[in-house]
């Protein structure tokens, strides 16, 4: 089975090009991996220009920010597989139809999330906590950053501490949605939630929200903070990659971007990078962050998001592990 994160970016690139070349590109593909692509095209909602821009980088050459986002859903997935299968497109059609409606809150991935919060922001955390387990991360993103902050931790420890749900709750909730939404489909799943589904969230949250949620919530439950910290990976993680690791991150990095990147780090990963360069190149980036002066911090937090896309991006295609890097501890005199 194909990598659900390689899946999603196959998703979202499809969606980016016209339906002509989509399809054209999609016919390439086996029945298997038509079927498999077309049923994440049918969950995806709206996708945000960076995200396309982040996945499409590889391929195109054009200036990622003149795209702008695109709308998926089980309409344009189904106009692919009719364009690539023709007169053998109905099975695959039906499967993916079957697939789509099989998930809890399909509904709400077809609606903006501003018009989501709108319909769920009065309702108890722990039934926004629920609906935002079904949501891709992104919108969760999107809702939790906007609504009140005692009810962002509210909403998010719950989310963190779901588990099993009764498929008779799921029902319930949305047959509300479907009154007040007048869209819906009747779905049911027993799990929900969990500390990885906060962690992805916090993972497209913005950095000035995830670090009040975090801080809030180790007041009242370090543990589950910890927890939740071991399945992100932020900027400062960098001090957990081996050497020869970074030196692969370094060559994927340029200069500029480690020296704005570096003016909000920690002196430990500072000397880490500059102690993986050599002698010449690190005297330049030193130089290079004193001639910057002071910088903005939403600058130098976009900079340090942009390298820590990279490095996912690498482990993605297996060039580096960010796993088990906390085991190599540093030598003392």
């Amino acid at each position: 089975m194909a990598d659900a994160s390689n899946l999603r970016k196959a998703a979202v690139l499809l969606m980016s090009m016209s339906e002509d070349d989509a399809a054209a590109l999609i016919a390439k593909l086996s029945p298997k991996q038509i079927e498999a692509v077309s049923i994440e095209i049918a969950k995806l909602g709206s996708v945000p220009p960076d995200e396309q821009a982040k996945t499409i980088r590889d391929f195109m050459q054009a200036n990622p920010k003149s795209l702008t986002a695109r709308i998926g859903g089980l309409s344009l997935a189904q106009a692919l597989v009719d364009r690539a299968l023709g007169d053998k497109a109905k099975d695959t059609i039906n499967s993916v139809r079957q697939s789509v409606e099989a998930l809890p809150f399909g509904f709400l991935k077809k609606v903006d999330p501003q018009n989501i919060q709108s319909y769920i922001i009065d309702e108890h955390p722990q039934t926004i906590a629920l609906i935002l387990s079904y949501l891709p991360p992104a919108y969760g993103a999107e809702i939790v950053s906007n609504l009140p902050p005692e009810k962002q931790i509210s909403v998010i420890r719950r989310v963190a501490k779901m588990g099993q749900t009764s498929p008779e709750v799921i029902s319930e909730v949305e047959r509300g949605l479907e009154h007040r939404m007048a869209n819906v489909m009747h779905q049911s799943f027993d799990m929900a939630g969990g500390v990885g589904n906060v962690a992805e969230i916090l993972n497209v949250t913005d950095r000035a929200t995830e670090r009040a949620l975090l801080d809030s919530l180790a007041e009242e439950d370090p543990e589950l903070v910890d927890e939740i910290r071991r399945l992100m990976f932020v900027f400062e993680d960098i001090n957990k990659l081996g050497d020869k690791d970074i030196q692969q991150v370094l060559k994927n990095v340029e200069s500029n971007q480690w020296a704005m990147a570096l003016k909000g780090a920690s002196e430990q990963l500072r000397d880490k990078i500059l102690g993986n360069m050599s002698s010449r190149a690190a005297q330049m980036l030193s130089e290079e962050m004193e001639f910057l002066g002071g910088v903005k911090r939403s600058e130098v937090e976009s900079v340090q998001q942009q390298i820590v896309d990279i490095i996912r991006q690498m482990e993605d295609a297996g060039q580096i592990s960010t796993a088990g890097g906390e085991e190599a501890e540093e030598l003392v005199s």
